[in-house]
């Protein structure tokens, strides 16, 4: 460290004391002082809330060049200072009170031949060695390495020492001589060894092995110039000459691993971080910024040469120029620097801040040592009034995902409509979407059974295909009506219309188109308001008016549809009666979206349904019903066209009624996904009934894939293994090929494809070969195509293929490697299983048991920790922890 200009230097083992050495050596001890406090005499302000008293000045070491701290905490304040005539003179800030140390204090190592002393290092293993770097003189030696408790050389180590009085307080002859005929600009010891010493030569950086002090490990380089071992790696060496530092790795010593970009200006220093992995500062000369290189370690494949990730970072200490800076030893990222006019700043490197969502939706982030998680208050924690009178925030979509995942939310087949009960809440996109899924199923099941043609097809492809379709010219309108009586049957309307009102779940399958069972259920779930319109739309005013009163009579009901049937009994066809004139203005004011399309449609004209069809507030559904019965075919074709394309826009899944399992489906699936993130529902739904070329979308196969690496992501990887089988059952082009084979260590052939059983293009999982579900089945314990025996079990020592008898402990009540149900697969315990690593294995039940209490392989001389090598091996399934 070199005092030609001012230079500044931490002690090692006191976080609170520093030197700054310039024409003499100042100690000075930081603590905290309040803004706008008056400092006393040679105290300097450091920051806003600190200021560095003046402890001792030593003024005793003129020409001083450099100057090092010794590294042991006894004695506290010895340093070590490099003079311009060669001389390194031990000196201390202080009395020191240990009085072994105190016949250290002003001895001096002298050089053979003088010249100036450029570097020193202590030695971290052995703090009594001292290592010197010298300019060139002739022939003589560069680098000298000092014993400072000791004035003899190792040649005279075996002869009796002299009494401690009779030496002098000068020492000529070094331990060790190193480096001739060249000079040292820079030297440190290597962490690791005691006697390895790294130094920056006039050419060359030298690797010195001071056990045999003739040989040298080099490389030929001119980044010579303050050489600094990286604390936390110690085979990262930094070094610099003018504006460029080349990083070296010792184990590849042929060439820097990385030079940074070289800097405008001469660099003065370099250092390393020692509280921060990978954090080099550097400073350039009347420069007033700090740069920071941050470098980062990215997994690269084998035999790469790739250069690490660099992130550089610049600091601005101060406003004047920095004449040099110091690491705090302790605190993390701490930094002082120091400017010409000797004004201190001491400041802290902010971090950058990494986040990172956990797959269970938990915020994590790091800041310097410390890890900070944000996870989701559960509900009932935050308590209090306060905590209940703030709305809700929206539940993130990914845990909705989750629950729903754990509730099987999309497998259910069977009866498709439910799946909206396993998504919890009541979601009306979700339940208008599942219906419609249900009905569809609902209609080609039947179709199947019922109709020829391709009717099944056209269901899926939603009410939009289905209205195209319709080949009638009729147009269609309401029947006169002038009372509250039903009126006799109109004309029937054509197949497409009511396919349409069985999409929409008005009229079951089959011919039947009686909407008596749809409102029977809308008044089982007390839904009295939309069961009176739905009566009221089909023309059945008295039923209409049968519903109102008894959802007023009923306890959950309002007491206010009294009022409402009776205004729909004095309902009149007289345009400009009194009671359409009130009905027309009171509706405005009804808060229920299906009352005020009850009134809208009474004080209609005949085709002007505006007040109905564009009520957003009523279901798509029942709009799309209602304009089924009651547009002509023209005024429906625009309608559904209109509000297919409204619904795709808004990505309401309510529109899939419109659109289908088609494009215009997907279209309006990743409108729905944009807005919520649900690739769950997105990848159930279109699996339903798509065809194979809407399943080929990379859209639809982009969501399968990710809600596969998300279950993948949460451990659910039973449900992602239901949802592979669910995947497959509805779309067979997506069944994954076999992965695994056994093949005979003899012939060489699969013993699967040599099977007799199985055709020359057809192989059969290897789990064949285990016991199937059926006694009577022959086992196979060959190798089919040469007849040598399999490979027999490490534990129970019987040919694979061969009934296995109950392992130990196998009937525990937590047993549970028994995974398949399904009597025709092979029971798993019998699968083969190997290790990787060591090639020895036998059957998966027994294999479970042994590692459930031992670590290495059951053979016999084999060491192998089998379980250990696989990463996923102690991993528990998430969805089989218990709460």
């Amino acid at each position: 460290m070199s005092a030609s200009k001012p230079d500044i230097l931490w002690a090692p083992h006191r976080g609170d004391r520093f030197v700054v050495c310039d024409s003499e050596l100042s100690l000075y001890q930081v603590a905290p002082a309040a803004a706008g406090a008056d400092l006393g005499p040679g105290s300097l302000r450091l920051s806003g809330d600190a200021a560095a008293t003046l402890l001792s000045v030593n003024a005793d070491t003129p020409y001083m060049k450099c100057v090092a701290w010794y590294l042991s905490r006894d004695p506290e304040c010895l340093l070590a200072v490099g003079q311009a005539n060669g001389r390194v003179v031990l000196t201390s800030l202080g009395p020191d009170p240990n009085p072994r140390f105190r016949d250290l204090i002003g001895r001096e190592f002298v050089p053979r031949h003088a010249r100036q002393c450029n570097t020193l290092a202590w030695n971290p293993l052995d703090s009594s060695w001292l290592a010197a770097g010298l300019d060139k003189h002739r022939a003589d030696f560069s680098v000298l390495v000092w014993d400072v408790c000791s004035p003899y050389g190792p040649e005279a180590a075996a002869e009796k020492a002299r009494p401690e009085a009779e030496a002098g307080p000068v020492v000529t002859k070094p331990l060790y001589e190193l480096g001739q005929n060249d000079a040292c600009l820079s030297l440190c010891w290597l962490p690791r060894d005691q006697k390895m010493l790294l130094a920056g030569m006039h050419r060359n950086l030298a690797v010195f092995d001071l056990r045999h002090a003739s040989q040298k490990l080099f490389v030929n380089t001119k980044a010579v110039q303050g050489v600094v071992v990286d604390p936390h790696f110690p085979d990262r060496v930094a070094s610099f000459y003018e504006g460029q530092v080349a990083i070296w790795d010792l184990r590849k010593f042929e060439k820097p691993v990385l030079t940074l970009p070289e800097q405008a200006r001469p660099l003065t220093k370099v250092a390393w971080c020692p509280t921060r992995t990978g954090l080099l500062a550097t400073l350039t000369r009347d420069s007033g910024v700090v740069r920071l290189y941050d470098m980062q370690h990215a997994p690269t494949p084998l035999g790469d040469e790739t250069e690490p990730t660099i992130i550089e970072r610049s600091v601005q200490p101060c406003e004047a120029p920095v004449a040099s800076f110091a690491w705090h030893p302790a605190a993390q990222n701490r930094m002082i620097a120091l400017t010409p006019g000797r004004a201190l700043a001491d400041f802290t490197v902010f971090e950058r801040i990494s986040l990172a969502w956990s797959p269970v939706a938990s915020l994590l982030w790091a800041c310097g040592r410390h890890l900070y998680e944000c996870a989701e208050e559960e509900e009932g924690e935050a308590g209090g009034e306060a905590a209940g009178d703030a709305p809700a925030p929206d539940e993130d979509v990914a845990h909705k995902m989750r629950l729903r995942a754990l509730a099987r939310y999309g497998l259910d087949t069977e009866q498709v409509w439910r799946n909206h009960l396993l998504a919890g809440g009541r979601d009306p996109q979700l339940e208008s979407l599942w219906y419609t899924l249900h009905f569809m199923k609902q209609y080609t099941e039947d179709a199947d059974q019922k109709y020829a043609g391709n009717r099944a097809s056209l269901v899926y492809a939603g009410i939009k295909a289905i209205v195209k379709s319709s080949l009638g010219p009729a147009e269609s309108g309401r029947p006169g009506w002038s009372g509250p009586e039903k009126p006799p049957d109109g004309p029937a309307p054509n197949e497409e219309r009511v396919l349409a009102l069985q999409l929409c779940g008005w009229i079951r399958k089959g011919t039947e188109t009686d909407v008596g069972p749809f409102l029977n259920s809308l008044v089982h779930d007390g839904e009295w308001e939309r069961a009176a319109a739905v009566a009221l739309f089909n023309l059945d005013i008295r039923r209409a008016i049968q519903i109102l009163n008894q959802g007023a009579s009923s306890d959950r009901g309002d007491l206010n549809l009294n009022v409402v049937a009776m205004a729909l009994s004095g309902y009149t066809d007289e345009k400009n009666s009194l009671w359409r004139e009130m009905c027309g203005t009171l509706r405005l004011q009804l808060s229920n979206p299906y009352l005020c399309v009850m009134f809208a449609f009474l004080t209609s004209e005949a085709g002007c349904y505006d007040g109905v069809l564009y009520e957003n507030r009523v279901a798509v559904r029942d709009r799309v019903a209602f304009a089924c019965k009651f547009l002509s075919d023209a005024q429906l074709n625009r309608y559904i066209e209109k509000l297919t394309n409204e619904m795709k826009e808004a990505g309401n899944l309510e529109g899939i009624l419109l659109t289908g399992l088609t494009k215009d489906g997907v279209d309006l699936m990743e409108s729905y996904v944009d807005k919520t993130g649900d690739v769950q529902t997105a990848s159930y739904c279109m699996l339903q009934g798509s065809p194979s070329e809407v399943l080929k979308d990379e859209r639809v196969q982009y969501w399968i894939e990710n809600y596969r690496n998300l279950l993948d992501a949460w451990r659910f990887w039973h449900k992602r293994a239901e949802f592979d089988i669910h995947r497959s059952k509805l779309d067979p082009s997506s069944k994954p090929l076999a992965q695994v084979f056994v093949s005979c260590n003899f012939c060489g052939k699969s013993i699967s494809y040599s099977c007799p059983s199985a055709g020359p293009h057809q192989g059969r999982g290897f789990s064949q070969y285990g016991v199937s579900g059926s006694p009577t089945k022959s086992k196979v314990t060959s190798c089919p195509g040469c007849r040598k025996p399999l490979p027999r079990c490490a534990l129970c020592l019987i040919n694979m293929g061969t009934p296995v008898s109950s392992c130990p402990g196998g009937s525990r009540s937590d047993e549970k490697v028994d995974l398949s149900k399904d009597k025709k697969l092979a029971q798993f315990n019998n699968w083969f299983t190997w290790c990787h690593n060591c090639r020895h294995g036998g059957h998966a039940g027994h294999m479970l048991s042994w590692f459930r209490d031992h670590a290495e392989c059951p053979v016999s001389a084999c060491s192998c920790k089998c379980m250990q090598l696989d990463t996923t091996g102690n991993l528990v399934p998430a969805e089989t922890v218990q709460p």
